[in-house]
């Protein structure tokens, strides 16, 4: 069964809130986190990503996660608690 997108944005906060402001994550982390068949949920993570208060970068630079080639990295966006 295929998680909700609420679920997903769930996961995703919960991990960029459990690393904190100025550490990044894999979105991988989430998608493993919610799957055993993980990697056909990179799309949707990706476009959830693009939805709440996070940034994605890629090789430290600001990129829009949908758009992206390659793997990026997520974090919570300065000044963001929930």
């Amino acid at each position: 069964m295929d998680p909700s997108d609420d679920a997903i944005a769930a996961e995703l906060m919960r991990l960029a809130q459990a690393r904190g402001t100025g550490k990044s994550f894999c979105p991988s982390e989430v998608a493993r986190a919610l799957a055993n068949d993980w990697r056909p949920l990179m799309p949707r993570i990706r476009e959830i990503a693009a939805q709440v208060p996070l940034q994605a970068t890629q090789r430290g630079k600001p990129v829009d996660p949908v758009k992206a080639r390659g793997p990026i990295r997520l974090r919570l966006v300065e000044n963001v608690t929930e």
